[in-house]
């Protein structure tokens, strides 16, 4: 779990209707979650939690440019920031990538999401996996990076849920071993 700096706290209460009104209440109860809308200074991409938290780790491990990420424990879900308006290119780039749909929700103009304060304790309903800690650089390699972590992440859990309906048990994995010859 991460902690927003004073300069991500900046940029993304300046997404907020009034920004100030939202630094004073994160300066009152830096834990409070803030309810922010999407696409003026980022968008969002929601998964679910197991499939979020794989594409994280993937995110992470390849060096892939990302920005932040938000966990909602109580909803099991996981939000990824993009620059605004990049559904076009995460759409288009989803597509190149699979022609099957995955599950997952873009929130752009005229939504909303759900951030945590800038110090969420580790029991926090809400709680950041990477934390705003400055106004995110634009990259285009982003919603690419997302696209891909997501499609790739996605097949990843398919074959080990097909892997562990085929095998129930760690010992049905595992073929007979051969008899030992005295050779």
């Amino acid at each position: 779990m991460q902690r927003m700096t004073r300069r991500g706290i900046e940029w993304l209460s300046a997404a907020a209707d009034n920004p100030s009104e939202c630094r004073q209440v994160w300066a009152d109860d830096p834990r409070r979650p803030t309810l922010l809308p999407t696409g003026r200074f980022f968008d969002v991409v929601s998964v679910e939690q197991r499939l979020g938290l794989e594409m994280f780790d993937r995110l992470q491990r390849s060096g892939m440019p990302f920005g932040p990420a938000v966990a909602d424990r109580q909803a099991q879900r996981v939000g990824f920031f993009l620059g605004s308006e990049s559904r076009e290119t995460f759409m288009f780039h989803l597509g190149r990538e699979t022609s099957s749909p995955l599950p997952h929700r873009y929130l752009g103009s005229g939504c909303v999401v759900v951030v945590p304060g800038p110090i969420p304790m580790s029991d926090d309903r809400y709680h950041w996996l990477r934390a705003p800690t400055r106004r995110p650089e634009a990259n285009p390699l982003r919603p690419v990076a997302l696209a891909t972590a997501l499609v790739a992440s996605a097949e990843l859990l398919a074959r080990i849920d097909r892997f562990d309906e085929q095998y129930p048990t760690p010992y049905a994995a595992v073929p007979a071993l051969p008899e030992e010859s005295d050779g």
